[in-house]
């Protein structure tokens, strides 16, 4: 028998500089004045990792970093937040030495452009992940490299897979054997021209639920039964949209592990991630598995035709 007590998340933590601007700069030479800008935590696998055990989910986050001091910030912010020993953290040495890192520009409307300063290259899994991964209870298996030869792994353990594909166009070649994969799949809208057809064609792959936000006007998700329509909560003003997918998809594997059925688990998802975005921080670090099921009671969830 597995013994199944534990999420699985792999993918990057990396140490970000965010630039905050009133909106993201046309591309053409000229300068902006910043509001303010910090360096923290990021990465999306970072993000959902600190909101699911902030959420009391016991997880494993699998994750590359260098030799570098940047691999020592990284470290110490997974490390400080109220989650306690509900994580843990497996990192594989980057085999160029390097910490994934980023500059990310943030409007206030909450767009962001990234740019990579550091993208390390992951070593193939070794076996401690092949052996965390078998005996998760659900892995997230993030977009990168590193998660590419572990989706076949989890499939073949009947371990359910959760993928977020971020911005997919549904048709670049990277994201597709993720979406193929899932059991569970979070896309954003932006880049989708029907989302729709993207959500039936996963399901239709075999996908249980394929969930697409839509920013400040909620998400829409699909299953074998039908369609919902998913309306927002409102915990505050913005403040940092940086995780707010990574927070959506937490406070969805949270819910469904949990027993929830589907309308409330879409709905607590839109809560954390709400939350996220009302507060500091990459996805939703401090949240409280109870402010998120107060919030829920805000967010319309209604099947629709």
């Amino acid at each position: 028998m597995r013994h199944v007590t534990h999420v699985v998340v792999n993918g990057p933590a990396s140490w970000n500089t965010v630039v905050r601007l009133a909106e993201l700069p046309e591309p053409y030479p000229h300068m902006v004045l910043a509001s303010g800008h910090h360096d923290g935590l990021g990465g999306t696998s970072a993000g959902k990792s600190v909101t699911l055990a902030a959420l009391g989910v016991p997880t494993t986050l699998v994750t590359t970093t260098g030799d570098d001091a940047f691999a020592s910030l990284v470290l110490q912010a997974l490390r400080s937040g109220r989650h306690g020993d509900r994580l843990r953290v497996v990192t594989r040495p980057a085999r160029d030495g390097r910490t994934e890192r980023h500059v990310n520009l943030v409007s206030d409307e909450g767009d962001r452009l990234s740019v990579y300063l550091e993208l390390p290259t992951a070593p193939p899994p070794d076996d401690e992940t092949l052996d965390l991964v078998r005996t998760a209870r659900t892995a997230v298996l993030d977009l990168a490299d590193s998660s590419r030869p572990l989706l076949a792994v989890a499939r073949a353990a009947g371990v359910p897979v959760w993928c977020d594909v971020h911005d997919d166009d549904g048709v670049s070649d990277y994201a597709r054997a993720f979406v193929a994969a899932a059991d569970v799949l979070l896309v954003s809208d932006a880049r989708l021209t029907d989302p729709g057809a993207y959500l039936s064609a996963a399901v239709a792959g075999g996908a249980t639920l394929a969930v697409a936000t839509r920013g400040e006007r909620g998400a829409i998700a699909r299953d074998g039964d039908g369609w919902w329509e998913v309306g927002v909560a409102d915990a505050g003003p913005l403040r940092d949209a940086e995780g707010a997918g990574d927070a959506f998809l937490a406070g969805l594997l949270h819910a469904t592990l949990a027993g929830a059925p589907r309308a409330q688990a879409l709905a607590r998802a839109a809560a954390t991630a709400a939350i996220a975005v009302a507060s500091p921080g990459i996805g939703a670090p401090h949240v409280a598995a109870a402010a998120v099921e107060r919030l829920a009671a805000q967010v319309r969830v209604t099947r629709v035709e």
